[in-house]
């Protein structure tokens, strides 16, 4: 179904990250071609190493190489993409995407990507309740971006409540689902 697709996947510094390895993996098993952007405070979830074995791919994570002084262009990666999906988007990076800042990897690309893109939010029930929030996701819905709502559950805090990132199957099934009704 997403053969030949071109998958770029923004990956932020929440604890969903872990989940993130499971899609990129689905993507790739669904013939999927998928490159990985991360955020420094992503890097702390999970590593870069894991994202490079399942999407067969290097990972992006800052604008060059400070051994090679190679740059890595967001402007490329943009074009390059298909579709672009944030998981997890974190209230952090919700807020950035919301007000255009530009400061790192993942977000410039955000910035000048030309393929649709998905968003799915995770973090603490409180956090993705309050209002800031909410508006952001408001603001990125109304900017055209596909916004795959968090779920219901168990939280990293210990919290239950809605935050949790929707699973990765139905992130695939989603993302099918657009390019089957794109076609």
């Amino acid at each position: 179904m997403l053969a030949g697709k071109k998958i770029l996947t923004g990956v932020t510094g929440g604890i969903a990250a872990y989940k993130t390895a499971s899609l990129v993996r689905l993507l790739v098993r669904e013939g999927a071609a998928v490159k990985v952007i991360m955020t420094e405070h992503a890097k702390e979830f999970i590593t870069p190493l894991t994202f490079a074995t399942l999407s067969k791919n290097p990972v992006y994570t800052d604008f060059f190489d400070p051994a090679t002084g190679s740059w890595n262009s967001h402007v490329d990666l943009g074009l390059w993409a298909d579709l672009f999906i944030i998981a997890p988007a974190t209230a952090n990076t919700i807020a950035k995407m919301a007000s255009g800042i530009a400061d790192n990897l993942l977000l410039t690309t955000y910035l000048s990507a030309r393929c649709p893109v998905f968003i799915a939010p995770s973090m603490d029930t409180d956090m993705y309740k309050h209002p800031a929030t909410q508006k952001n996701i408001e603001t990125l819905r109304s900017f055209g971006n596909i916004i795959l709502d968090a779920e219901t559950g168990e939280l990293a805090s210990g919290l239950y409540g809605k935050g949790r990132m929707v699973e990765p199957g139905e992130i695939v099934r989603e993302i099918e689902k657009f390019f089957t009704q794109k076609a």
